[in-house]
């Protein structure tokens, strides 16, 4: 069994990269959002502050969150631990104390990613060059990804790699649902309407779930439909109960995992029993409240047992 320290290392450097990733996604999406969107209709930036929990720390900075304000606080603001650059910084902390368990391409590769967010990080703030650099940002964590799952011997070490990986995935899918959701119009006049399908289309896009929802599901975009696919189905690597079950193996091959795998078989069978078109707004806030507990409960446990 490998030392704890190192087990922690692994779980949150997969967690840091990760989160790089997903802030990059909703940027982007973002972005591409409110130019289609009417100019009558204002949804601004604030949703993503929302999204990841920053509304305090942003207005202690900031006055206003309009665009480059926002922009900067997300991708490289010192202040703001949660930023793509202070991410990548802490997946490459994490990562150069365990070079010796993983690939020392995939440690590279962790490294590079931070040099060059941290040198192009400027380029973001204007919209000519932020979707070049949003992108690269996507592909360097996906391509750590890609290198780790390739090259990493499958053991203990690599089963908390892919914990860390996807508690974190869960964690945005329940905000993203939670916030975009309360940030759609919530009383659509009907010369609007046509545009809801569109925030919903978004908020499948800021989890790159858009063309998987249509193969599956092969109808319009439908909010009961989208709370479906993104919490319930069992094949989207992004969907929520995707991530637990994925979690599920990891802990199984694991010793002490009697604790974990109780809170997490909960936290499954909860996210299975609900029937998303029956849940109101005001239902589904409550609802993701409840998922949100049960991550962090199951991620204490997790702590409390290896780390």
């Amino acid at each position: 069994m490998m030392l704890s320290r190192v087990a922690n290392n692994i779980y949150w450097a997969a967690r840091y990269i990760e989160r790089a990733e997903d802030i990059a996604r909703l940027i982007n999406v973002n972005s591409h959002l409110l130019l289609d969107l009417p100019k009558r209709v204002r949804l601004g930036w604030e949703p993503i502050i929302d999204i990841l929990g920053n509304h305090e720390l942003f207005y202690q900075r900031h006055d206003a969150a309009d665009e480059r304000q926002v922009v900067r606080f997300m991708v490289s603001e010192q202040a703001n631990p949660g930023s793509i650059i202070n991410s990548l910084r802490q997946a490459r902390e994490n990562a150069r104390t365990i070079r010796d368990i993983i690939p020392r391409e995939a440690w590279e590769q962790i490294n590079h990613n931070y040099i060059q967010a941290r040198e192009l990080a400027s380029s973001s703030l204007g919209r000519r060059k932020r979707d070049d650099f949003l992108r690269q940002i996507i592909l360097g964590a996906q391509t750590v990804t890609g290198m780790l799952a390739g090259t990493m011997t499958h053991d203990e070490g690599y089963d908390f790699l892919r914990m860390g990986r996807n508690l974190e995935r869960a964690d945005m899918t329940t905000r993203i649902v939670d916030v975009r959701s309360a940030s759609l119009l919530p009383e659509m006049s009907e010369d609007l309407s046509p545009f809801e399908n569109i925030q919903w289309v978004s908020v499948l896009k800021s989890l790159t779930a858009y063309q998987m929802y249509r193969r599956e599901m092969r109808i319009r975009v439908r909010r009961p439909d989208v709370l479906r696919f993104l919490l319930q189905e069992r094949r989207f690597p992004r969907a929520f109960y995707h991530t637990l079950c994925e979690v599920e193996s990891c802990l199984q091959h694991l010793p002490h995992n009697d604790k974990p795998l109780k809170t997490l078989n909960g936290l499954q069978k909860k996210v299975l029993s609900v029937k998303p078109e029956k849940l109101l707004q005001q239902e589904l806030h409550g609802f993701v409240d409840t998922l949100q507990l049960g991550l962090a409960k199951l991620h204490q446990d997790i702590s409390a047992s290896y780390f």
